[in-house]
């Protein structure tokens, strides 16, 4: 059985990068929380700036396998917000990044995302370099991470009884740089789904993203919506 990871506390020693940044509108929904596509931009924005700050040898070889959000009290429109990211733990070929967001008044988003290190030709797991071990090393205190997925090993068939099943538009504005869905475009799936469950949005929330397969221009998508009740 599935079951969240835990948000791992800052580390006191090694590297941990940090910005800071507002709310903007189009960040919010109408009643002006911070939404969690947004939100995944933000983990997506700070990972860049963190990689060119430390000076990687490799900035673009990296593709998300999972991202893991804990909602402990949502960011409002117009808000300052501080970003700070570091290395949770890391295996041979991938590395989990961890990230917090805060603000004065007391909004809190902690986050877990799962980065494999790939070669941006073949698309296929490559090795850790040696300078990104060599720097967030002390911050991850060695920790060791699995790569595999979690999530779908634990799901019941998509026809199972209950489920409801619609399509799901893929627009060129959803494509990256990379040629497929951006990371943050999958949130807004949930954000759908959240709009019409106003019991499910409230804060404390914990929600989780897993990409199994790249969503490219073109293909047909599906929103397939189960209850699974208690996981």
């Amino acid at each position: 059985m599935w079951q969240p990871a835990n948000p791992v506390e800052m580390p006191s020693d090694g590297r941990v990068f940090g910005t800071e940044r507002r709310v903007r509108l189009g960040d919010v929904t109408p009643k002006g929380r911070l939404r969690l596509d947004a939100t995944a931009r933000y983990l997506q924005d700070i990972a860049n700036d963190d990689a060119v700050d430390g000076a990687y040898s490799d900035i673009h070889g990296w593709v998300v396998r999972r991202t893991e959000m804990w909602v402990h009290q949502f960011p409002l429109y117009m808000t300052d917000v501080s970003v700070k990211t570091w290395c949770g733990g890391y295996g041979s070929h991938w590395a989990e990044r961890r990230t917090t967001i805060t603000s004065s008044d007391g909004a809190r988003i902690e986050s877990a995302a799962l980065w494999v290190h790939v070669d941006m030709q073949t698309m296929k797991p490559t090795p850790l370099p040696e300078d990104f071990l060599s720097m967030v090393h002390i911050a991850s205190a060695g920790r060791k991470i699995r790569s595999s997925f979690l999530i779908g090993k634990s799901l019941p068939p998509l026809d199972a009884p209950g489920a409801t099943s619609e399509a799901w538009p893929v627009r060129f504005a959803d494509m990256d740089a990379v040629g497929h869905m951006n990371n943050a475009s999958y949130w807004i799936a949930l954000e759908e789904y959240l709009s019409t469950h106003s019991d499910a949005r409230r804060a404390p929330l914990h929600a989780t993203v897993e990409h199994h397969l790249a969503v490219d221009p073109g293909d047909e998508v599906r929103i397939v919506t189960q209850d699974l009740g208690e996981r």
